[in-house]
């Protein structure tokens, strides 16, 4: 650790303490043991662990919950400045004793479990354009009433508003910055034979035994689901469908899990959500995409999460069992 990051992990400590104490009404810190929380900070009073969430709150409530599970603690304290809400609503999701707490300056107040949005349909202009993307050779994809085009799960084009013309098109590219500076490069270009060479680009980089690129570095969760969802009996599926995740993903580059509905071998509802790398807010999050499915789609899933055995660790199978509904774990090999 750096002397800022240590210095940064002393101050977020002091805070914590200070607004325990004024919660509990301490009159010291004598009853409060720091403990070390790589997210924020945490303290234990009385067997209660209390767990400052700093960064990356809107996924902060599973490192909270494996970080008491690890420390072996039976009642947990979340606090965080945002996204409390959420963490709210996915606390809800498990057999432990869990408050969340939102802070305001020293005050702490119980955080309310926070509604799903309503569901966002795609705009019919952006719809018209999933042939093309078709044709171009890419899957279209729709999640939150966003059109987009994949490669086996990497974005590859999207279709947009021009906020000052009001222009509707469909942009190839990665990313914002990437579908500018593609259009700057290649803006006389007809759309089909951009968003084909550059489909025929990318799949070259996606394929099985490729050499590491950055094409097949970018979104492995996505590329996870693409294969099972053309191969659905590898998690004992024989359908399965992409489908909205419980909140937006905000940027292509971010390693977020993702989701897919369908049905099992028995004809049972299935909700199938898909991480890569050791995630330790995948079971609140899978917990919670099953929630969402079911209130948009009116069904009763059951729930696979899908990943890398190698990626599963102890305390996320601990908080599985944890769960108040049936969490099934399938291992999957990266193509």
């Amino acid at each position: 650790m750096s002397s800022t990051d240590a210095r940064k992990s002393q101050l977020l400590s002091l805070k914590l303490r200070a607004i325990v104490r004024e919660h509990l009404g301490l009159s010291s810190d004598a009853d409060l043991t720091p403990d070390v929380f790589a997210r924020g900070a945490a303290v234990v009073h009385d067997s209660a662990a209390w767990v400052l969430v700093e960064e990356g709150t809107d996924r902060g409530l599973g490192p909270a919950l494996l970080w008491a599970i690890k420390a072996g603690h039976a009642r947990l304290h979340v606090l965080a400045s945002s996204s409390t809400g959420m963490m709210a609503r996915r606390a809800a999701y498990f057999d432990f004793d869990i408050s969340v707490w939102h802070v305001s300056e020293r005050s702490l107040l119980p955080a309310v479990a926070e509604p799903f949005p309503d569901p966002v349909a795609p705009l019919p202009e952006h719809v018209e354009f999933v042939e093309l993307i078709r044709a171009g050779g890419a899957t279209p994809n729709i999640e939150h009433g966003v059109v987009t085009g994949e490669v086996t799960g990497l974005e590859v084009c999207r279709a947009v508003t021009d906020p000052h013309t009001g222009e509707v098109r469909l942009e190839v590219g990665m990313g914002a910055h990437d579908r500018e500076a593609f259009a700057l490069l290649h803006g006389g270009r007809p759309t089909l034979e951009a968003l084909s060479d550059v489909v025929s680009s990318v799949r070259e980089h996606r394929r099985p035994g490729a050499l590491a690129h950055p094409f097949n570095r970018i979104a492995p969760e996505r590329g996870l689901r693409a294969r099972v969802i053309a191969e659905p009996g590898l998690i004992g599926a024989v359908s399965l469908e992409v489908c909205d995740p419980p909140v937006p993903r905000t940027n292509v580059l971010d390693t977020v899990p993702c989701v897919a509905r369908g049905l099992d071998d028995a004809g049972r509802p299935l909700v199938v959500v898909f991480t890569s790398g050791a995630d330790p807010d995948i079971v609140p999050f899978a917990l919670d995409a099953r929630a969402f499915v079911d209130f948009v789609h009116a069904t009763k899933s059951d729930l696979v999460i899908a990943m890398p055995d190698s990626h599963m660790t102890p305390t996320n199978r601990a908080a599985m069992a944890l769960a108040t509904v049936p969490v099934r774990f399938s291992p999957v090999t990266p193509s």
